[in-house]
């Protein structure tokens, strides 16, 4: 007979050993979500990903290393990238957002950027859920800049960071993801762009969640803004990317996936 299915502090304790009690958690992004959804019955995985060990350095210890990862000169490029970006308050940003998404809307100028900070990821996301809240109750344009959002993963949060999360005029909400990869005469490596679209599909579930709970629940964009650099140059550019389908996919195998206290009930003590 298994043992009693372990809730709460006792979960957490547990995950804890399994990862070492001085080990840090490493959190969930959405790229780690989205890959999740993609083993939705890896039991192993779940379990590393539930208890924030890290796999790459797992890997290693196995003797097997891990060949991905971003390099430290894409890193600084990409920071770079993302800061020309959202300069001037997110000018730009929001300009390529009423361009390529809201034409019909009056043109961004001088848009709300709320202060984000708080402590810890649940403050954080506390913080994020009140502002999007007021923002949409405001009206006119404003930008989130690294906002956090949670969602639900196999019974536990999973704490996420988009880019930048952008509020309409008329209340409604869209993701935008900054990548660092070109777009060449308007259109951009296909499976880059999948993957980033695949990433933005978790944040989108994430928000809907955030959405959910507001009377009315305003509509976030099933249509994300992705922004690359444009050709060879540092200059940011945007095409609108339809995630419905990845939505669906994600949302579909996230539900798959079995519980973090079903999977660490069955373990020996």
């Amino acid at each position: 007979m298994p043992p009693p299915r372990k809730q709460g502090t006792a979960l957490r304790q547990q995950l804890a050993e399994l990862r070492g009690p001085e080990v840090p958690p490493k959190a969930l992004d959405a790229r780690a979500l989205a890959a999740l959804a993609a083993n939705p019955g890896c039991e192993r995985r779940a379990l590393l990903d539930g208890a924030g060990v890290n796999k790459a350095v797992l890997a290693d210890a196995l003797g097997s290393p891990s060949a991905f990862g971003q390099s430290q000169f894409a890193f600084m490029r990409g920071n770079a990238f993302e800061a020309r970006v959202k300069a001037d308050g997110g000018a730009e940003l929001l300009r390529l957002v009423h361009e390529k998404l809201d034409l019909g809307a009056e043109p961004p100028a001088g848009a709300s950027v709320p202060d984000l900070a708080a402590v810890g990821p649940e403050g954080r996301a506390a913080r994020t859920a009140l502002a999007l809240r007021e923002a949409t109750d405001a009206g006119g344009w404003a930008l989130l800049d690294h906002p956090m959002v949670a969602l639900d993963v196999a019974g536990s949060p999973a704490f996420l960071e988009p880019d930048a999360v952008v509020v309409h005029p008329d209340g409604t909400w869209t993701v935008v993801e900054i990548k660092s990869f070109p777009m060449l005469d308007g259109s951009a490596d296909p499976a880059k762009v999948g993957a980033a679209a695949r990433q933005s599909a978790v944040y989108v579930l994430a928000l809907e969640e955030v959405a959910a709970r507001l009377d009315p629940a305003p509509a976030v964009h099933h249509r994300v803004l992705l922004v690359c650099p444009k050709d060879f140059t540092n200059l940011p550019t945007a095409a609108a990317v339809d995630i419905r389908k990845q939505r669906a996919v994600t949302r579909r195998q996230l539900t798959r996936l079995t519980r973090i206290e079903d999977i660490a009930a069955a373990l020996p003590e």
